[in-house]
């Protein structure tokens, strides 16, 4: 068996305590001789959201040694809200404790940079694998097994139940929905999200018609009482009638005939997409990522592929998808649309006049739009800085601040509604004064707004229902709030900064160059001014990076991936018989890395993507 590095697990904290656990709180003392995996997560990142899928089959085969713990670090404000983790923790069904850490304490312990990270902790308390990004399950699992062998000979290996007690279920018509769609009737159509269906509602908003699915998370086209939905999420009218699903956690588009109540796929395999997967094709052969609303503009259904930052299209003539506009880049880029940046674009909405698509980037807690340039199109930015700037500032939109919104709705005066989701407000933006103003504060998590007769129906996802808010002559007043992510900013020294991607291939594993290079690097900052030489992509997972003489902060934005195939792949001029189709897995993560220069900085930047920094 391989030698393994052995660093002792820093003590876990959070001020916000535990969660899954039945009140009981833990130590590292009490969880030895389990093997623990720390999941370090925040619930407005679907990398992360994606991670907590990847561990479900890993959590239930290794269930008598195996504990896996979420430790829940916050990006945004409202995540430091301990209700809200609360709340995010039945949102997206995590079955196991979590440790809500506000103040990023442990996360900080554990040197961590982004979004998810994994650390691999064996039964003696000693770190033995940290993984950023997703697509780490494999090599986890073998992890795992080798711990498992090796600390059951020892003796050091404890096997039983785990920690984790399921919290008391609350009776409620609808639980965490996601999106709404007006009938023709008057009526309504929810994704009841957290319930894997569709609710059917009369036009008082409350009354229940019929559910649509059995409830029960899957993958089954069907009837009303058959079909399976995973997470369902955005909704939108084809022009045959039927109405388009963002199955967001199958990876797929669906479709709703209201009148059979029957179910098919529109779009994806049900595999979530990888860098390297077709980017087009028939829909029904190409797999998708999270997508998490749909909207009919230029003849084509427009789908936010939250899961990798692009908005994707499909053509119901021709039953193809295709990539509509984003690079995969998370981030806020201007620009045409095969060049500009997303960040986990999550609302959808096309204007009344059908020149603009309008699109809540949530990450970016930004407002953009699509629109029409020459024979293609162009992203544009009507609201919003970056990643990292957030509040609620109403006024001139170049100032106006939003935090994480995930719905937007066009009104007919070619005005904007954007559910302002972590500010808990109705916000609006018109394009003819460049204002941004308050319509209503005190909704919960809003996340979709239908217009209805003048009025804004609200899907208030953490009050579970549907609000009816009449459109205000005057906007509402609101205390001016910026913020910035808490994320302690890393000193480095000025001149030249060596940046280190950390890989480590997993146990029977080798880096697939059968058909060129297996890693890729893409580096950039904000400001850009902030690197002087670096910037730009590389297949080297290493890169010295020189900076700017006169800027001192910014934020580093790095894009690593690698492949890695069975080391018994063929290779060119192998001996026959060599496994020709070897089992290969794609490992890739995005950092954004708050940096200050200063005089006592480190001149070297490690990021783990997977294994142990040795020079750490």
């Amino acid at each position: 068996m391989a030698t393994r590095a052995r660093v002792r697990a820093p003590e876990l904290v959070g001020k916000g305590g535990w969660l899954n656990t039945g009140d009981q709180q833990y130590t590292l003392a009490d969880l030895r001789g389990r093997i623990v995996i720390l999941d370090f997560w925040t619930f407005c990142c679907v990398n992360c959201l994606h991670v907590l899928d990847e561990l479900r089959e890993l959590e239930e085969k290794h269930r008598d040694t195996l504990v896996v713990i979420g430790v829940h670090s916050p990006k945004f404000v409202h995540e430091a809200e301990h209700q809200a983790v609360v709340d995010a923790v039945e949102r997206y069904e995590v079955h196991h404790p979590v440790l809500d850490d506000p103040e990023l304490a442990t996360w900080k312990q554990y040197a961590v940079r982004a979004w998810p990270t994994l650390v691999v902790i064996d039964p003696e308390g000693y770190v033995v694998a940290q993984h950023a990004g997703e697509g780490h399950a494999h090599a986890i699992a073998k992890l795992v097994e080798e711990l498992e062998a090796e600390h059951g000979a020892k003796g050091t290996l404890r096997r039983g139940d785990g920690p984790y007690v399921a919290p008391e279920p609350v009776a409620t018509h609808l639980r965490f929905p996601g999106k709404a769609l007006l009938l023709p009737d008057g009526g309504f159509l929810v994704s009841d999200t957290t319930r894997h269906r569709l609710v059917e509602i009369e036009r008082d908003s409350e009354t229940v018609r019929r559910h649509v699915g059995t409830g029960g998370r899957g993958f089954l086209d069907g009837g009303p009482d058959e079909a399976r939905f995973s997470e369902p999420q955005g909704l939108a009218v084809l022009p045959d009638g039927r109405i388009a699903v963002a199955d967001t956690v199958n990876h797929a588009i669906r479709a709703l005939d209201l009148a059979t109540g029957e179910t098919t796929t529109l779009a994806g395999t049900g595999r979530q997409w990888w860098q390297g997967s077709p980017t087009s094709g028939p829909a029904r052969e190409v797999d998708l990522s999270s997508p998490w609303d749909v909207a009919w503009f230029a003849d084509r259904l427009w789908i936010a592929m939250a899961g990798v930052h692009q908005l994707w299209t499909y053509d119901p003539a021709t039953r193809t998808v295709q990539v509509a506009a984003g690079t995969t880049n998370e981030g806020l880029v201007d620009g045409p649309a095969d060049e500009a940046w997303f960040a986990q674009p999550s609302g959808l909405a096309a204007s009344a006049d059908g020149e603009r698509l309008w699109v809540a980037d949530s990450e970016t807690s930004a407002l953009r739009y699509v629109e029409r340039d020459g024979d293609g199109f162009a992203v544009r930015t009507a609201v919003g800085t970056g990643l990292f700037d957030f509040g609620h500032r109403d006024g001139a939109a170049g100032q106006a601040l939003l935090q994480h919104p995930l719905g937007v709705t066009a009104l007919p005066d070619g005005s904007v509604a954007v559910c302002d989701t972590y500010n808990h407000a109705l916000r609006r933006y018109d394009p003819a004064s460049g204002e941004v103003t308050t319509l209503a504060t005190d909704l919960r998590e809003p996340s979709d707004a239908v217009l209805v007769d003048g009025d804004l129906v609200v899907v208030e996802s953490a009050r579970h229902r549907l609000t009816r808010l009449r459109l205000p002559e005057e906007a509402v007043r609101v205390a001016d709030q910026a913020h910035r992510t808490q994320r302690a900013a890393t000193d480095i020294a000025p001149g030249t900064l060596r940046l280190d991607v950390v890989f480590q291939a997993p146990a029977g594993q080798k880096l697939d160059t059968r058909y060129g290079p297996s890693t890729r690097l893409l580096v950039s900052a904000t400001p850009p001014e902030l690197l002087a030489q670096g910037a730009g992509p590389g297949t080297d997972l290493f890169r010295d990076l020189v900076l700017a003489d006169d800027v001192t902060e910014g934020v580093l934005h790095v894009s690593a991936m690698a492949a890695s195939c069975d080391d018994t792949a063929s290779d060119s001029g192998s001996a026959a018989g060599a496994n020709e189709y070897p089992a290969c897995h794609v490992h890739q993560q995005d950092w954004g890395v708050p940096v200050r220069v200063s005089a006592e900085g480190t001149a070297r930047l490690p990021l783990v993507l997977a294994g142990m920094d040795e020079q750490g």
